[in-house]
């Protein structure tokens, strides 16, 4: 009897098992076959580059080279912290623009290894500044408002006594006291001075125009009973204000210090203060006085050994508190 049935291998066609199905699985197949020989052929242009056929600048651009590569890596870390740099020192006007914390005079508004974002003293100034000066005291501050980092009045960096060796130091600004002016009588709050009076303290009457200042955990005035030992603070020694602190990115640097100890970035010995700046016959402290020192943060380059944010901390220097 004559017949097929539709299975047969007679009924296909095109002769064979899968008919469609298998020239469609063919094309797949042989398409999927073309991309790969596609990738090998860009990685071997890229490993085939030469500076004799394409140039220094290509070729370090597109070699796969291991040292090409490391060296690629570095560079493009110290120019991503160069640009930042920049554009910081563009907001902040002075350089360095940031600053490490080492010591614990401000706590608790400003702790050990934070990093601070410090200005120009003639930028964001707030309400009721001292006339040229761009600095709202404690004093003024309360009754204008302005605050910064917990209190009343701007936090400042400044160098004690003016002295280029010393480490600077960032404390608040309490009051300003003008040439001749029996400021320990006449403005200065009891507890700070330790009872003592102007006759007392070597630095009143003050000797010229200036800040009288003070670490916010410490008991007296910088000029009185320790601290930062320092004269009343002339306006030309405040190198900055102090604007945002970031906690423990500060850390970086001021390890980076005490590993290296001081070889990469130098860090100024300090220097005796005034001498008998202490309220005579007054008691002591009632606890530890310390300065808030800072660390500027100098050497862009150096942030590299440590990464984007390592070099952001080393991009300043190093305060004290």
């Amino acid at each position: 009897m004559s017949g097929s049935n539709p299975g047969d291998p007679a009924d296909d066609p095109d002769g064979g098992g899968h008919g469609r199905d298998g020239r469609d699985h063919q094309e797949r197949t042989t398409g999927s076959e073309r991309n790969p020989p596609e990738r090998s052929t860009e990685a071997a242009e890229s490993s085939t580059v030469t500076i004799e056929d394409d140039g220094v600048v290509r070729w370090f651009l597109r070699t796969e080279d291991d040292t090409v590569v490391v060296v690629r890596d570095v560079l493009s870390s110290v120019a991503l912290v160069a640009v930042l740099g920049l554009v910081l020192f563009a907001v902040s006007g002075i350089w360095p623009p940031l600053v490490a914390v080492e010591s614990g005079s401000m706590e608790p508004n400003m702790e050990r290894g934070d990093l601070i974002f410090v200005v120009d003293n003639g930028r964001f100034v707030g309400d009721g500044p001292v006339d040229g000066t761009g600095i709202v005291t404690r004093e003024s501050g309360a009754e204008t408002g302005h605050e910064k980092f917990g209190n009343p009045g701007d936090v400042i960096v400044f160098k004690p006594d003016g002295s280029e060796y010393r480490t600077p130091v960032i404390h608040r600004a309490h009051f300003w006291v003008e040439e001749g002016e029996n400021w320990v009588d006449t403005k200065a709050n009891e507890e700070y001075v330790g009872g003592a009076t102007c006759t007392e303290v070597q630095t009143c009457p003050a000797e010229y125009d200036g800040f009288i200042t003070k670490g916010d955990d410490n008991p007296g005035y910088d000029q009185v009973r320790g601290g930062a030992k320092t004269d009343v603070v002339k306006p030309e020694w405040i190198t900055g204000k102090a604007m945002v602190r970031i906690p423990w990115l500060g850390h970086i640097r001021l390890t980076f210090d005490k590993v290296i100890g001081g070889m990469v970035v130098p860090t100024p010995s300090p220097t005796p203060g005034i001498g008998g700046a202490t309220a005579a016959g007054s008691s002591p402290s009632a606890g530890p006085t310390e300065t808030a020192g800072v660390s500027g943060l100098t050497g862009v380059a150096t942030g590299v050994s440590a990464g984007l944010g390592a070099g952001v901390a080393l991009t300043g220097r190093r305060y004290r508190n």
